[in-house]
């Protein structure tokens, strides 16, 4: 049905034309003294015929994505036998899902029952029949609407109000739309982890020194209830991030130092735009990079001075972590660096600083608060990392400050407990969730303390 959507943009592609040069035609006659000067550009007049011909369309198209399914099953579940009917809501769950799987084509037809595939032809020609039915509505819709508007058009029509006020509208809802997604994660979380909470108690998840959420399925099993103490992997989280930052902040900071203080206008051209290509590469590339070449290189190096060194470590996911963040640090520190006004410069100059002592205490101070609070954001991005420790780290939780043993972090932890056939009310699963709402609660407070560095020690220039 992809067609639908191609359809209307033509349609208000042409709505735009047809009402801007409408407009043109009755500026020509005011320009003429036959009319009334127009009261907008007749771009105006053109944007607000063409959203009113595309707008009641795209929004009937989306109600039938959303609601078609739910309509078009409703009618053939009422071609069914009586007895299928009649089962129970788990049984009917399930013949719902072996339905949906035989009308995507994923079950043989030899091993569904007759009316089952009954059912399946008559959803599809209930689609085919919807989706024609469909378009003739969005398309006579669409003129309709473009008629009424384009009919409308008049000198005294106020088009730029109007477009003004609908952009304005839309810039709502869709902020709107972003806060409602935003508290439906932050609920779906919490309520999840709540029903956590009433299996295992929260000072054992936040204070528990064993992480091992192997829980069985008799009671007379080894492990028959789990260790949920989060602290080694939070302790694991912090000890990658940690070692990443040793990495990132300085490389990063010095780099923006050098691109913005010294380096020429060619060298900076070039540089610049190459050191941001490491913000691009995906995380999953950095891991094989980590596994392949870092953790091996370590594992060589510590066994050449002595040190047992595991094939999966922190040192190398937090090194190669550090690369990854170096980006984010070098280019949210350039840009804060050359926000410093010049005139502070040629102040220090003027005084007789050299550039190296015009740099360490006049521009760095100036530009400390934006530096701090990039730096805690790319923290925030090292923390949510899961692609490279998984190659490179391990998951093995461990409560340990050795960064050449295997250890994990709070998001390898979540992958793990939602990956394969897992039971969803049980606390093993359920412990995804209490690690991404801790995992959550961190991140925001780092975030807070960035903002409030920023707003708290910010020097506005003018």
């Amino acid at each position: 049905m992809l067609y639908i959507p191609a359809a209307l943009c033509i349609l208000s592609a042409l709505a735009y034309w047809q009402g801007r040069e409408k407009a043109f035609a009755l500026s020509s006659k005011a320009r003429q003294g036959e009319g009334t000067k127009l009261h907008s550009r007749p771009t105006y007049y053109g944007l607000l015929t063409a959203f009113w011909c595309g707008t009641p369309g795209l929004l009937l198209y989306l109600f039938w994505l959303m609601t078609s399914d739910w309509i078009l099953t409703g009618f053939v579940l009422r071609t069914l036998p009586e007895d299928m009917q009649s089962r129970s809501l788990d049984q009917l769950n399930l013949l719902l899902n072996d339905l949906h799987n035989l009308i995507a084509g994923h079950v043989a037809a030899g091993d569904v029952e007759p009316a089952m595939l009954a059912a399946a032809d008559f959803y599809h020609r209930l689609e085919f029949i919807s989706s024609v039915a469909l378009a003739v509505l969005i398309l006579s819709t669409s003129i309709m609407a473009f008629v009424l508007v384009y009919r409308r058009i008049r000198p005294a029509l106020r088009a730029r109000n109007q477009v003004e006020r609908l952009i304005r509208y839309a810039l709502i809802g869709c902020s709107t739309l972003a806060i409602f997604c935003t508290v439906g994660i932050v609920l779906s979380v919490l309520f999840e982890s709540i029903r956590f909470f009433q299996h295992i108690s929260v000072p054992d998840f936040l204070f528990g020194l064993k992480w091992s959420p192997q829980m069985a399925m008799r009671a007379d099993q080894a492990g028959s209830s789990g260790s949920f103490g989060a602290v080694p992997v939070m302790a694991g989280t912090f000890m990658i991030t940690a070692i990443a930052m040793l990495v990132a902040v300085p490389v990063g900071l010095l780099s923006a130092v050098y691109l913005s203080e010294y380096a020429g206008h060619t060298f900076r051209a070039v540089v610049k735009p190459l050191l941001e290509i490491l913000a691009g590469i995906p995380t999953v590339v950095y891991g094989f990079f980590a596994a392949l070449i870092v953790a091996p290189f370590i594992r060589q190096a510590g066994t050449f001075i002595g040190l047992d060194v595991s094939s999966e470590s922190a040192l190398a996911a937090g090194l190669v972590m550090g690369i990854m963040i170096i980006p984010f640090v070098s280019s949210l520190s350039d840009d804060v660096i050359n926000a410093v006004p010049q005139a502070l410069r040629d102040g220090s100059y003027g005084l007789g600083a050299t550039k190296n002592e015009t740099v360490m205490q006049v521009v760095l101070p100036a530009a400390l608060p934006g530096i701090v609070g990039g730096v805690l954001l790319a923290v925030s991005r090292a923390i949510g990392e899961t692609m490279i420790v998984v190659m490179a780290a391990g998951l093995s939780a461990r409560l340990t400050a050795n960064p050449l043993e295997t250890v994990t972090t709070v998001t390898v932890q979540i992958v793990t407990l939602l990956v394969g056939d897992q039971e969803f009310d049980s606390p093993k699963t359920m412990a995804a969730f209490a690690l991404g709402l801790l995992l959550f609660i961190v991140t925001l407070a780092l975030n807070v303390i960035a903002l409030y560095i920023v707003r708290k020690y910010r020097e506005e220039y003018e």
